[in-house]
């Protein structure tokens, strides 16, 4: 089994229309921090990392080469997605709040859950789904 020295094997790469303008937000708005930004000579974002705690996003700019033919943006098919990406943080209702200030469209309203933890649901300013909660699947018995 592969395991890494730190960080996480699995990463979600999105795509957005103006990723300059998307990592500035996602770091304003959840608190994500640059961690690696690459650019054409156009200066479109090729590749870009943005780290959380030791989980990390990958996104670029849209384009139709390569996976980029497969994907859509979500104002492309009536804000749908077929996926969310999922980050635990440890002050979820701090998080819910400064997110909902940034701007965020909140789709699940912050909630303590059942099963443990709290958590809300938000899309980003280009549509994105994402999930942020407390609970940590990674520390239950």
């Amino acid at each position: 089994m592969n395991q890494p020295h730190h960080g996480s094997t699995i990463i979600p790469a999105l795509r957005y229309r103006n990723a300059h303008a998307a990592i500035d937000w996602l770091c304003n708005a959840f608190g994500f921090e640059k961690q690696a930004v690459y650019e054409d000579d156009k200066g479109r974002v090729m590749h870009a990392q943005l780290t959380f705690g030791t989980g990390m996003v990958m996104l670029s700019d849209t384009h139709p080469e390569g996976i980029g033919r497969y994907m859509a943006q979500p104002d492309e098919i009536q804000g749908r997605e077929t996926q969310c990406s999922a980050v635990t943080v440890t002050d979820c209702k701090a998080h819910y709040e400064r997110a909902k200030a940034a701007g965020a469209v909140i789709i699940d309203e912050y909630a303590e859950k059942d099963y443990g933890g709290a958590g809300y649901g938000c899309r980003d300013p280009e549509g994105h789904l994402w999930w942020f909660g407390s609970y940590n699947p990674w520390q239950t018995p």
